[in-house]
């Protein structure tokens, strides 16, 4: 058992209002967010096409986008899948990643305030990392994490056989 579920409801209820009060993050911060971001997502020219193939009804996914950013901002509890199950046969690698935070990152600068912003980037590097680390083990690469990379922007990889 977790500490957050060893405390219960009215344990999840406090940590919630305590991120809320020190970040101004709220339900309808988070949708704001998932909706506009996923409007560029859905626009963009390399991303766009990957979520078209595989996104047939869109506010059921924003809807569980938005439970999902809650879970993980807030700490709600609202999201209740298996995110890395879900991505792991995507035709992506590190680039698609970096667009994607790029995207994100921008995206939050315009909707969020500062505290906000930076409460959902450490989130959302961590969770790119997490997929793109759990994809590229999948697919038979191994890719240098995030932050160790080359300056040059360049992918360091390792392609394994077997």
């Amino acid at each position: 058992m977790s500490d957050l579920e060893a405390g219960g409801p009215e344990r999840r209820a406090r940590i919630t209002a305590d991120i809320m009060a020190e970040t101004g993050i709220d339900e309808p911060m988070i949708e704001r967010l998932v909706r506009l971001f996923y409007q560029r997502i859905q626009a963009e020219p390399v991303l766009g096409p990957i979520f078209a193939t595989r996104v047939t009804d869109w506010e059921h996914h924003i809807a569980k986008l938005c439970a999902f950013w809650s879970s993980v901002v807030l700490m709600t509890g609202r999201y209740h899948g298996q995110p890395m199950r879900m991505h792991m046969d995507l035709p992506v690698s590190g680039a698609h990643f970096d667009r994607w935070l790029e995207l994100f990152e921008g995206t939050v600068a315009e909707v969020c305030p500062p505290a906000a912003a930076a409460h959902f980037m450490e989130r959302a590097r961590r969770i790119a990392d997490s997929l793109e680390l759990g994809i590229a083990t999948t697919q038979g690469r191994i890719d240098a994490p995030r932050h160790l990379r080359s300056q040059s922007g360049q992918l360091s990889g390792v392609v394994c056989s077997g």
